[in-house]
């Protein structure tokens, strides 16, 4: 039941925006992102030239020293030394792989939260997939294989830190629960000795499998090549092939060598059953437009740059990890990446921007014979309009589950804390909780997101609470036990006098820049606190916000406050969040995964998502669930909650069963 007491809420100090001297203009502000990057991403090539000049080593595959097993991805290897520069993704010709906070790890430093053994290993997670150690980044090639789910990732076998990037592998029966497999490929040619980078999966028509994936080669040139199973008759895929033709496609001439990468799961041409279709991010410089090239093959060892450009946007940047397929227009089943498009088919067309690491989609018709995508509303195009989560989400990867007719989305989720926290605990990175996506059919202009079903099969206690009043600027304790691993479904009912009393109210409201869960409207902020001490020194906020304008339309808005996450300076604490829709007669609905240092919130369904890494210094071990609400004239009514205490997914030695499973 809810408790009694009632507390009013802590200051908070307000999150402002950096000016950007672009007024408001959001193609402005794009140039100037894209003008900073350039002039960071020089600033860091000379650093590290000079670096290397004074003769300090930078971590490459050259400095790594030997390692047993190397296959089987299980850190049998010394750590790097406390007083090694790291390797940088910028320099290679990725993105950069920091985290953003405060202290780095870097020559000599000895500063940082002082992190003891029990904090950081509570932060490992017990139901997110994440490798038993080291580093982790991008999902790739994520597929459904002969009655298996197979999960590819960026993987550091030396350390908790980017670089030296191989292919790790895991193999799952139901998504949740996943057996650790030997690494699937090494940089050990020269088409990709400076890593084997994102890729995705082709099931072709006759069954067989591919992947294509981006090697960068040993000048870092980023080039395709082509990958198969060994043997193709084994459920795990535990061997892969590269081809002796490798590399199969090269950047073509008016690319930049770094500027070519991750491509697509491959389509059938709708106009040509024998050849098959395939998307490269990359970007134009005129511009700094983000664009997206098909290529045409039979093979897979040749292709065809097909004329035009699938999508390009104006001052969006580099386009990695782009993604493209269909959605049915009921909103009812996943469709296969090969559908065509038609009057009850829309595609989606997704990237991560290179410049602010974000993963933004659009929603449109796809003209095949013309080799063009086209956004149904141009003010929600790729790069500028809808996001798959407004928090920590980026690299984002779906494929078509044939098992269960369902579109299955993969994003990582990287660290916020400093990289010597990282090093200290031994691993960085998480994959988020696996996502089906359909498209809305209520609304028609967004997506929906949502845990795939299997997440609840992790359910088990439960607590019930229901019609729970919350007053203006007070906060109400549920009565729980302390646990870091929950499910929470909420509804939330705001009161309809002072709705209608309000004549206007906030009509400029910005969940990152108007002061977070502390700040005071009148409808809002409210909706729970997780991971929160009993003192309240530290929280997660995850809320609504309700914004009027003199129309009386309502806006809300659906945000998550990082801010007072944790006692640590040296992590990044933001906070998030965006508009989203709300019909006539819906109820305001809320889903939380909290499974210690993450934090995955979903609105309305599903139509928008925030992902949030979080490093609790007086809540770990003992973290509580509060009710706020901090509206300065309306009271809230929690209608319905419901919390389920979460099973760990990784309870189960699959590793000591593998040829058993191998026979099911």
């Amino acid at each position: 039941m809810a408790g009694t007491a009632s507390h009013p809420l802590l200051p908070t100090t307000a999150v402002t925006a950096a000016s950007s001297g672009c007024g408001g203009d959001p193609a402005c502000a794009r140039r100037a992102v894209g003008f900073v990057s350039i002039l960071f991403a020089s600033l860091s090539v000379l650093g590290i030239a000079s670096i290397l000049s004074a003769g300090v080593g930078v971590l490459s595959p050259g400095k790594i020293p030997a390692m047993e097993a190397e296959r089987d991805g299980s850190a049998r290897v010394p750590q790097m030394a406390p007083w090694e520069p790291i390797s940088r993704g910028l320099i290679a010709g990725v993105s950069e792989k920091t985290s953003g906070a405060g202290t780095t790890y870097s020559a000599g430093y000895r500063g940082g939260f002082p992190w003891t053994n029990d904090m950081l290993q509570w932060q490992r997670t017990g139901f997110h997939f994440q490798p038993k150690r080291n580093w982790m980044n991008d999902p790739n090639a994520p597929v459904f294989y002969k009655g298996w789910y197979h999960l590819f990732y960026q993987y550091n076998r030396g350390g908790a830190i980017w670089g030296n990037i191989t292919w790790g592998h895991a193999a799952s029966r139901d998504l949740i629960h996943w057996l650790h497999l030997p690494l699937a490929m090494l940089p050990d040619q020269w088409y990709d000795s400076n890593g084997v980078w994102t890729g995705s999966a082709t099931v072709l028509p006759n069954g067989n499998l591919i992947i294509l994936y981006t090697g960068s080669t040993n000048t870092t040139s980023q080039v395709q090549n082509l990958a198969v199973p060994a043997d193709p008759s084994d459920p795990l895929l535990i061997n892969w092939k590269k081809h002796d033709a490798n590399p199969v496609l090269l950047p073509p001439p008016s690319v930049l060598p770094h500027d070519f990468r991750d491509p697509t799961t491959a389509w059938s041409d709708p106009s040509d059953p024998s050849s098959f279709l395939l998307a490269i991010g990359s970007k134009l410089d005129d511009r700094h437009s983000g664009v997206a090239y098909v290529y045409a093959t039979e093979d897979f060892l040749s292709f065809r740059l097909l004329p035009g450009v699938l999508r390009a946007v104006e001052g969006t940047g580099m386009w990695e990890c782009v993604d493209f397929f269909p959605v049915s227009v009921g909103g009812q089943i996943g469709l296969d990446t090969s559908e065509k498009a038609g009057e009850r088919v829309k595609h989606v067309l997704k990237a991560s921007l290179d410049d602010d690491r974000h993963d933004y989609y659009g929603i449109g018709t796809y003209y095949a014979e013309e080799n063009k995508w086209v956004p149904d509303d141009a003010e929600m195009d790729v790069g500028i309009g809808l996001r798959y989560d407004w928090g920590k989400f980026y690299a984002a990867k779906t494929f078509f589950d044939r098992q269960k007719r369902r579109r299955v989305l993969w994003g990582w989720v990287g660290e916020t804390d400093s990289e010597r926290a990282d090093v200290s605990k031994g691993w960085a990175s998480l994959m988020s909780i696996p996502r089906t996506i359909l498209l809305d059919s209520k609304t028609g202009s967004n997506l929906l997101t949502w845990p795939v079903e299997e997440v609840n099969f992790l359910r088990t206690r439960s607590y019930q609470f229901s019609s729970v009043s919350i007053s203006p600027g007070s906060i109400v304790p549920l009565n729980i036990p302390a646990t870091a691993q929950i499910d929470i479904e909420a509804e939330f009912q705001v009161e309809h006098a002072a709705v209608e009393s309000t004549l206007e109210a906030d009509v400029g409201y910005n969940c990152s820049t108007s002061g977070g869960a502390a700040g005071r409207g009148m409808l809002g902020p409210f909706g729970l606190l997780v991971l929160a001490d009993k003192e309240l020194r530290e929280q997660t906020a995850t809320y609504f916000y309700v914004s009027r304008a003199a129309d009386y339309v309502l806006q809300t808005h659906f945000c998550q406050d990082e801010s007072r996450s944790s006692g640590a300076s040296d992590i990044v604490k933001r906070v998030v969040g965006h508009t989203v829709p709300v019909l006539n007669g819906e109820m305001l609905s809320v889903r939380i995964l909290v499974d210690h240092s993450i934090v995955e919130s979903f609105a309305q369904g599903g139509r928008s998502a925030i992902t949030s890494r979080v490093y609790p210094t007086k809540a770990f071990n003992s973290a509580k669930v509060f009710l706020f609400n901090n509206a300065t004239s309306a009271s809230v009514k929690a209608r319905s909650i419901r919390i389920w205490e979460m099973d760990t997914s990784f309870s189960h030695n699959l590793e000591a069963n593998i040829q058993r499973l191998k026979q099911i």
